[in-house]
């Protein structure tokens, strides 16, 4: 089967892509998939991501199986386009204030733009006879224009008898991702007149990735009953590092034997990089007291995502002292490779088997504690057999339970955390017995609610036409 990928994130690089890969890699091991797959990863329609905006940084690198397309499908001047959808998303966030002339024009600038993005999203599933496309996260607001001509071009794309649709694929839904900017909501509590939703026409099919969205979407107006489909973890090879991995941490003034602590995050104000930091400081310290070499902090995300709060992970790693040992990765590729530069950018597999072999840690510290509907740090770190730290979120329970072993993170005063992930981190290079065996605990637990069966054979079905 051919896939075309439509991701609503706006990012080149992005956790939801990089577990769109571990999906990928299934579909490639079944041999149900042909490739390359073609995607638009919302560069022209995601003005809030003013870095890759509108088409996407010159001279990004992609895997090979990946095909992106730059495309802008309005003819608008790019400050004047911004400014548009911006408007519209936050028009569309508080629906429930319009009157009937403002609700008109709003349906007005929605339709404006949707003829342009109708036409292009059905040329191009046609030039690449795409069966299915997997649209991520894409029932969320960030541009209705948008997603308002992805229904409509899939209802022409999939008439009658043809095979295939489109997979709305949800990480995140209205009422879960309680993001506000200027004190509003980032997107309405709920869908709304102006928010399509999967299920417009038969060949729609819906996925989401916890037990809390299912009952989410559920409530959403909206005959298709969507699926649960649990994220699937990376394939983790076992074994010592190899000359990428070494060539990575010289590049990096990174001493094999400290130990490599990661922060699988972007620089986000809710995902609590700053939390992380002065977690580290704390686990820094007492490292040096037990006699542990010196970690080093690997933080997936960049700076330039979110200047504002990137100002604050700033202060933090400054107060903390910890600009010696902090690398942020600038995002975290789908894939390995060499940049232009001959430089390594390893991917999320990589740099898990990095810290597992320097005895590691991961760090998962949100801020808010009902923005994360999965949150895949401790599960990382499970596949690591290494120690995490946590600040305590909703999600947790549903896919960890309270007995999964972490590090409790009190996002007032993280440092203490720190210093009891440092005794963790010396009874890992110790050998200590009760510490692997709660690891070996913590890896069966992630691998129970994190299976694989569900997703091969979903995948099965869309290959053979009964999905």
């Amino acid at each position: 089967m051919r896939w075309a990928v439509v991701s609503g994130d706006g990012l080149p690089v992005s956790g939801l892509l990089t577990i769109f890969r571990n999906v990928v890699d299934r579909a490639r091991d079944a041999d149900l998939l042909e490739f390359p797959v073609t995607a638009d990863l919302g560069y022209s329609w995601r003005a809030d991501k003013q870095r890759f905006f509108p088409r996407g940084l010159p001279g990004a690198e992609y895997p090979s199986w990946l095909q992106v397309s730059d495309a802008v499908p309005v003819s608008v001047d790019p400050a004047r386009w911004m400014e548009k959808l911006d408007t519209i998303r936050r028009t569309v966030a508080a629906a429930e204030e319009l009157d009937e002339a403002e609700a008109a024009g709003l349906r007005r600038e929605i339709e404006t733009y949707s003829e342009h993005y109708e036409k292009y999203f059905h040329d191009w599933f046609t030039e690449h006879d795409v069966d299915w496309v997997i649209a991520i996260n894409l029932t969320l607001s960030d541009a209705v224009p948008v997603t308002t001509a992805l229904h409509r071009a899939a209802a022409r794309r999939w008439a009658g008898d043809r095979p295939g649709g489109v997979l709305y694929w949800d990480h995140d839904l209205f009422g879960s991702c309680a993001i506000f900017e200027d004190g509003k909501r980032f997107y309405p509590a709920a869908p709304n007149d102006f928010t399509p939703v999967p299920g417009t026409t038969e060949s729609d099919r819906w996925a989401v990735v916890s037990p809390a969205l299912l009952t989410e979407a559920r409530k959403y107006p909206s005959e298709l009953e969507p699926e649960l489909l649990t994220n699937v973890l990376p394939l983790v090879p076992g074994g010592p590092l190899e000359s990428r991995h070494r060539e990575f941490l010289a590049e990096r003034d990174i001493e094999p034997d400290r130990p490599v602590v990661l922060v699988p995050v972007r620089v986000f104000a809710v995902k609590g990089v700053d939390i992380s930091v002065r977690v580290f400081a704390g686990a820094r310290e007492e490292c040096a007291r037990l006699g542990v070499p010196d970690p080093v902090l690997l933080v997936f995300g960049s700076l330039d995502e979110e200047p504002g709060y990137a100002d604050v992970v700033r202060e933090a790693v400054a107060e903390t002292d910890a600009a010696d040992a902090v690398r942020f990765l600038d995002g975290v590729p789908i894939s390995s490779h060499r940049d232009s530069a001959g430089a390594w950018q390893l991917d999320e597999i990589d740099l898990v088997r990095v810290a597992r072999a320097s005895h590691g840690a991961v760090l998962f510290t949100p801020s808010c504690v009902d923005v994360e509907t999965v949150g895949l740090g401790p599960a990382l770190a499970a596949l690591a057999g290494i120690p995490c730290a946590v600040t305590p979120y909703d999600a947790f329970a549903d896919h960890f339970g309270p007995g999964f072993n972490r590090v409790e993170v009190d996002p007032e005063d993280p440092r203490p955390a720190g210093h009891d992930l440092a005794c963790q981190l010396s009874a890992l290079r110790e050998g200590d017995d009760s510490l692997a065996a709660a690891m070996r605990a913590n890896l069966a637990r992630v691998q129970e609610r994190f299976p694989d069966g569900p997703w091969t054979t979903f995948l099965t079905a869309m290959a053979d036409g009964t999905a």
